[in-house]
């Protein structure tokens, strides 16, 4: 199945969710926390990999560091922050939504207690693809559960209405912003930053595809 290069259009799956965003069969909700956890675990290893993470976990990394909580729990807070904008922004909340504040934030504090830590550049680098790979697979399950967007997903768009500019002009505005923030706060930028901005794209563009492929995937089945 092909998708548009940046992953612009979101398919509907078996589990997708239709209709209300706070009402799901068990396999949707199963499909969306382990896509969450998932997305959290890729999080994790780009941490724990040490070479860069990605614009908001920079953000919360520094954060954390300043007031003395971990980063799961920073990035919980932030989250917090930006859905309390949401109103302003005429952003819908869903059960998605406030999944992903939570779930992703656990993931992250409890995966960077069990993954590595290479300190060789070459292991480094291999965890920090392998990361971005799991994002792409989490943001590919977590999308097609059809539940509400995330908050930094839901801030992007309310911003691009209110504002009138192109989503990519407000997705970029939006990290560079967060990145210089979480930078400055002592979070860590390098080479896994620059390689999360420039393949995340296409790693959730395959992850879309990897889970809505039906010939190969098990997961899906066809609707009746």
């Amino acid at each position: 199945m092909r998708l548009p290069r940046g992953a612009a259009g979101v398919p509907t799956t078996a589990w997708s969710a239709g209709g209300s965003r706070w009402r799901a069969r068990p396999p949707t909700i199963l499909v969306l926390v382990a896509g969450l956890w998932i997305f959290g675990t890729g999080e994790s290893a780009l941490i724990e990999a040490g070479i860069g993470n990605s614009p908001w976990t920079v953000f919360a990394q520094g954060l954390g560091g300043h007031v003395g909580i971990s980063i799961g729990a920073a990035t919980f807070v932030t989250s917090v922050v930006i859905l309390a904008a949401w109103p302003l922004l005429g952003v819908r909340f869903g059960l998605g939504t406030l999944a992903n504040a939570v779930v992703i934030a656990v993931a992250i504090d409890v995966m960077t207690e069990v993954l590595p830590q290479p300190h060789r550049i070459a292991l480094q680098l291999a965890q920090a693809l392998a990361g971005i790979g799991a994002i792409g697979l989490g943001s590919g399950l977590y999308l097609t559960a059809n539940l509400g967007p995330g908050p930094r997903d839901g801030l992007m768009t309310g911003l691009h209405h209110h504002l009138g500019v192109p989503v990519a002009r407000v997705r970029l505005g939006i990290e560079a912003t967060v990145l210089a923030a979480g930078w400055l706060l002592g979070g860590t930028v390098g080479a896994g930053t620059v390689l999360f901005a420039a393949l995340v794209g296409y790693a959730v563009s395959v992850g879309l595809a990897l889970v809505t492929t039906r010939r190969h995937n098990p997961l899906v089945a066809s609707r009746p």
